[in-house]
């Protein structure tokens, strides 16, 4: 039998010791997860995101085999949330879940954010969509939409509405509604959807907006009474409710939906597997019915379609505010 000639022996032993260094990093790296999954939500306990949130974390800790635990972290128009993070470690083991006016609102109107969704955040999945609706109490004066844009218009400023801090979802959606039906609205800042909820249905504030699932509690106590949908057409979940586009509304549209995000540079494993458990999550009858039941829409759009979910979003918000002359900072 020929011996090998040295050439040979040497690539045989440099490739042996090359194989020999990478060996214990890749036995080095642990499986993920290796523990509890911290889902950061950058509002109260009680909303539409929140409950959103606790429906999907439940199916995801089962597929994943880990606590997938709900931390609450409300304030700055949900900036405080999403810098926790933004600058958490990249391991996958802090998640971000929230709505739309973290990913499209906050980057489209406020000037001094304090993060940028594209560069500080690995976005993963739409998983999602919840109407936005326009309530009033059930004991006051306010019939229709009509009657309450009649008063903002003999007294500007008059009618006040909910919001969850300056440059909100709700803030915006108050100030486009304001500016397409030329009235002035007076914004009122609540912590989030639960406590908003209660000060519209005690008539503390005119009218709140909000998505449905936050509401509904209200809603089927008769203690709040849904003005308009905030769409083009009516919802099928309200199929009763005038929607914006039939009440020469659509230049104050809104749209409202959540995703999942992590921290910049999460590792691509992570992320597949992460991506590969909400589609599975996503597509469980129960977790469809669950969030149908909350007036939500399922959805599972990955991070190329989100991502053309928010440039469609930040450009229409922006041009949308530049026409009004709306300055949220």
């Amino acid at each position: 039998m020929p011996y090998p000639s040295r050439r040979s022996a040497l690539r045989t032993a440099a490739a042996t010791l090359a194989a020999a260094a990478v060996w214990p990093a890749v036995q080095a790296q642990p499986a993920w997860p290796s523990k509890p999954i911290k889902l950061v939500v950058p509002f109260p306990p009680g909303g539409g995101t929140d409950l959103a949130a606790r429906i999907i974390a439940e199916r995801l800790a089962a597929r994943l085999g880990q606590p997938v635990v709900i931390d609450n972290k409300p304030g700055a128009s949900t900036a405080i949330g999403v810098v926790t993070v933004s600058s958490a470690d990249p391991d996958g083991h802090t998640l971000l879940f929230s709505g739309s006016s973290s990913y499209t609102v906050n980057p489209a109107v406020r000037r001094k954010l304090g993060y940028d969704p594209y560069k500080q955040l690995s976005l993963l999945a739409l998983v999602a969509r919840a109407p936005l609706v326009l309530v009033t109490s059930a004991s006051g004066p306010h019939k229709t939409l009509k009657d309450v844009m009649a008063k903002a218009a003999a007294r500007p400023k008059s009618v006040s509405y909910t919001t969850f801090g300056t440059g909100s979802a709700p803030h915006l959606a108050g100030e486009l509604l304001a500016h397409a039906t030329g009235t002035q609205l007076s914004p009122i800042p609540y912590k989030g959807s639960a406590e908003a909820s209660i000060g519209v249905a005690r008539g503390d504030v005119d009218l709140g907006i909000d998505t449905m699932a936050a509401v509904n509690p209200l809603l089927q106590s008769g203690k709040l009474r849904v003005l308009a949908v905030i769409s083009e057409k009516r919802s099928t979940l309200m199929p009763n409710v005038p929607a914006y586009g039939e009440l020469q509304l659509s230049s104050a549209l809104l749209d409202a939906w959540y995703a999942v995000a992590g921290p910049p540079a999460m590792a691509a494993a992570v992320r597949d597997k992460l991506l590969a458990a909400l589609g599975a999550v996503m597509a469980e009858p129960e977790v469809r019915k669950k969030l149908m039941l909350q007036s939500m829409e399922p959805a599972m759009l990955g991070p190329q379609a989100l991502r053309e979910v928010m440039d469609s979003e930040i450009a229409r918000y922006r041009a949308l505010v530049a026409r009004a002359g709306i300055i949220l900072d």
